[in-house]
């Protein structure tokens, strides 16, 4: 596996733009912790990270590229865009399937878009990356190289490191039912 920093992710940026278009898995850096991601349109892609994450079929969430592309393809009431970019996940609807059809398995998926320089990255995609922990289901949160799972290390291309994080997973916030789960809002 390949391990980059932001400077060599900026030298390279065209070059990393085409691999994650091509379909690599890979870990980055977000605004709480790492994740372990690929193109959220690439159902080969999205497998390999179930089968990488131990995760078979629950629903992994997306980074959206943008506010307005989740006005365009969600359902969501206007209020609650104002938690992005952030630490949290809104649950919502989507208008019809513009993602790969084993993200989740209902017409409902989490969209981030964290506050972090990465979105930059996933904005210039234009379209979604699925976000999720990297590690195992179940298992500790990937913070630092250290606590990198050495199989999940295996199982991706290239990482984008900046070093240790101290953040926790994102706030859950279900815009159906208005609840919160995680961080207090």
């Amino acid at each position: 596996m390949e391990i980059l920093t932001k400077e060599e992710l900026g030298k390279r940026y065209e070059e990393i733009i085409e691999r994650i278009k091509s379909g690599v898995v890979f870990i980055h850096p977000t605004d709480t912790i790492y994740g372990i991601s690929c193109d959220a349109t690439n159902k080969r892609a999205v497998k390999k990270v179930r089968l990488i994450k131990q995760r078979p079929s629950a629903p992994f969430s997306i980074w959206a590229p943008s506010k307005k592309w989740i006005k365009d393809n969600c359902i969501v009431d206007e209020k609650w865009l104002k938690y992005l970019p952030g630490p949290y996940t809104l649950i919502v609807k989507l208008k019809e399937k513009v993602i790969a059809d084993n993200i989740t398995n209902t017409e409902y998926v989490g969209v981030r878009i964290p506050d972090h320089w990465f979105s930059m990255v996933v904005k210039d995609l234009n379209h979604p990356i699925i976000t999720t922990s990297a590690n195992k289901t179940g298992e500790p949160f990937m913070v630092s190289l250290e606590t990198l799972d050495k199989d999940v290390e295996m199982g991706v291309d290239f990482m984008i490191y900046e070093g240790e994080k101290k953040g926790k997973p994102s706030t859950i916030i279900n815009t159906e039912n208005e609840e919160f789960k995680g961080r207090v809002k």
